[in-house]
């Protein structure tokens, strides 16, 4: 079941990437992340009263970890789709087994044996190829904000290891990521110029938000129930 969840969340998150490669068009990132993160608050409050899921926890540092560091990767991923061609901002993106792993070893005390240190070399050989023969001089800003949200990306995800360990749903845990997301994309969001939203924009945002949110709760439960890195590398 592990893999059947983090590969429905892959599937959910590179639709949700097709939607924002499209928005970018319309929208700048910030304003995307607010739309994505306000729908998917929405959503998972009506989800949490429905199952009659209480709000609050006893796990406030983990989930504000989960919060800033997943808003930080989030807001750097939609700057780099809106920079890179998708598939290179989705690849760069997902190096983050490969900074979880090291997480792991820096704060969970996971040792990290030979076979693992010699992938992560691998892992990170391919970066360095990716990031400097296939892009020109002017995504290069692009492909470094891409591995940034990979690196940040990683930490989020040990976070929502540690609150799957502790007994923390995952509705609550996608429900605060939201909220955190949303109130900081607001105000980031006062930085720039505002866009209107017609029907197609209306549309692709839905479809941001939507496929967000059922990917996030795909991905929490995957976390939450099999083992962290087995679960990074489905989701590579």
């Amino acid at each position: 079941m592990q893999s059947l969840w983090m590969l429905a969340a892959s599937f959910l998150f590179a639709a949700m990437g097709v939607c924002v490669k499209l928005a970018a068009d319309s929208f700048s990132a910030p304003e995307i992340v607010f739309y994505r993160s306000a729908i998917s608050l929405c959503l998972m409050f009506s989800l949490m009263q429905v199952r009659g899921i209480a709000f609050a926890t006893n796990n406030w540092r983990h989930q504000f970890f989960r919060g800033a560091s997943g808003f930080v990767s989030l807001l750097m991923y939609f700057y780099a789709i809106a920079m890179l061609p998708l598939a290179a901002a989705v690849s760069l993106n997902y190096t983050s087994p490969l900074f979880l792993a090291i997480y792991f070893s820096a704060f969970a005390g996971m040792r990290l044996r030979g076979n693992m240190i010699l992938a992560l070399l691998i892992g990170f050989v391919g970066v360095v190829v990716l990031l400097q023969p296939t892009f020109a001089a002017d995504q290069l800003l692009g492909g470094l904000i891409a591995l940034g949200s990979g690196i940040i990306s990683g930490l989020a995800y040990f976070n929502v290891r540690e609150l799957g360990s502790r007994g923390e749903p995952e509705e609550r845990t996608v429900f605060y990521f939201s909220l955190f997301a949303t109130l900081c994309s607001a105000l980031w969001m006062l930085l720039y110029e505002f866009h209107p939203v017609d029907l197609r924009g209306a549309l692709l945002l839905l479809g941001v938000g939507g496929f967000a949110t059922l990917a996030q709760l795909a991905m929490t439960r995957a976390y939450k129930r099999g083992k962290a890195m087995v679960t990074a590398s489905l989701a590579y």
